[in-house]
């Protein structure tokens, strides 16, 4: 791939790929910036090696997903916790009441484990595919329904609180 084409490629991804960041980072702009960053920067090294198997926007995001489960794990003491209001509004992130919208919402999607919230982030929020889903987390199409289903049933009954 050459360079041209991977950032043609790119920039057709990033809105995208930094609002699934900024959601699955409850909201945390900053940090969803250093990984998107960090993702970019992977990609770019790896692009050569991309073969096409799947979407370029499937790679890429599999590639996020795995900089932000790798940021998960690395122990972060003292960083405050996150406030999820702005995860979904990158447009209108200035209005308080664009953000408090979002607000209950963020504050439940928080409280799934990681797959169960990184499948509906995916699904609802950037309307990918089930097979998509399955190549981004790297398990079953099976498994994703089951986070998907489990998932909404956790937040039906974190909304209802």
């Amino acid at each position: 791939m050459t360079e041209e084409r991977f950032i043609d490629l790119v920039r057709v991804e990033q809105g995208p790929l930094r609002r699934f960041l900024l959601a699955l980072c409850g909201g945390d702009s900053a940090l969803a910036d250093d990984i998107a960053q960090d993702s970019l920067v992977r990609a770019y090294v790896a692009s050569g090696s991309f073969m096409g198997l799947s979407s370029f926007r499937t790679w890429l995001f599999r590639i996020a997903y795995n900089c932000y489960v790798d940021h998960r794990r690395k122990k972060h003491p003292g960083q405050a916790p996150i406030d999820g209001s702005e995860a979904l509004n990158l447009e209108d992130r200035n209005t308080s009441d664009a953000s408090f919208r979002y607000q209950q919402l963020h504050q439940a999607l928080d409280r799934l484990s990681e797959k169960e919230r990184t499948a509906i982030i995916l699904f609802y929020f950037e309307d990918r595919s089930i097979k998509e889903i399955s190549s981004i987390l790297g398990i079953p199409t099976g498994t994703v329904k089951y986070h998907l289903s489990i998932g909404r049933s956790h937040l039906k009954e974190h909304l209802s609180l």
